[in-house]
C-alpha cells in the first residue's frame, strides 16, 4: 500500500512526507490517550502516522541529480529550480509548512485509496494531541504530524454519511 501511495504527486516532486507504521499492540495502546481514546487505533491492523516534511528541499539532490546526470533535466533548469526552492524554504517558512501539509495529504489520500483497492477499510483522523504524539514517537522537528490513518478489515459496515450536493460546493467561473 505504501508503495502505491508513494506515487502521489507533490510540489517539485519533493515528496514532502514520511509515514510511521505502527502495528505492535503495545505501541497502539500507548497511542490511545494521544488520540482521545479513539478505539479504532487499538483495533486496527495498522496505524499510519502521516508526517509532513518541513524541510523537503533537502530531498532536491536525490530527486533531481539523477535526472541531470542522465540528461533528462537541463542543468540550467535544475539551477532555476534550486533558486526557487531556496527562496521558498529560506524566506517563506509559512509556505513550507503549507506545502508539508498539502503534499502529505495527497500521499495520505492515495494511501487510503490503495488500502481500499486491496479490500481494507480506513479512517483518517485529525483528532489527536500533536505535541504528545511527537514526544511519544520521538518525531524530529523537521516533521509535523498531519494525520493518523487506521486501516484493517472493517468489523462492521461503516455508517452512512451525508454529502453536500454539488450545487453547494461547485462554483462556476467565479463567486
Amino acid at each position: 500500500m505504501i508503495q502505491l501511495a508513494q506515487t502521489a504527486p507533490s510540489a517539485w516532486n519533493l515528496q514532502h512526507w514520511q509515514v510511521i507504521v505502527v502495528q505492535d499492540p503495545a505501541h497502539k495502546k500507548n497511542l490511545l490517550p494521544i488520540v482521545n481514546n479513539q478505539q479504532q487505533v487499538e483495533d486496527a491492523s495498522v496505524v499510519f502516522i502521516i508526517l509532513g516534511d518541513l524541510e523537503a528541499d533537502k530531498n532536491t539532490e536525490f530527486v533531481y541529480l539523477p535526472l541531470v546526470q542522465s540528461g533528462d533535466l537541463p542543468e540550467q533548469t535544475y539551477k532555476h529550480l534550486l533558486d526557487d526552492m531556496k527562496e521558498e524554504y529560506e524566506n517563506r517558512k509559512h509556505k513550507s509548512r503549507d506545502s508539508a501539509f498539502l503534499n502529505a495529504s495527497l500521499f495520505a489520500m492515495q494511501l487510503m485509496l490503495a488500502a481500499k483497492s486491496k479490500g481494507y477499510a480506513t479512517v483518517p483522523m485529525g483528532g489527536f494531541q500533536a505535541e504528545e504524539l511527537v514526544a511519544e514517537l520521538r518525531i524530529p522537528e523537521r516533521f509535523v504530524p498531519v494525520m493518523i490513518i487506521t486501516a484493517g478489515i472493517a468489523s462492521k459496515q461503516a455508517h452512512a454519511t451525508t454529502r453536500l450536493p454539488l450545487d453547494r460546493i461547485v462554483i462556476h467561473e467565479s463567486f
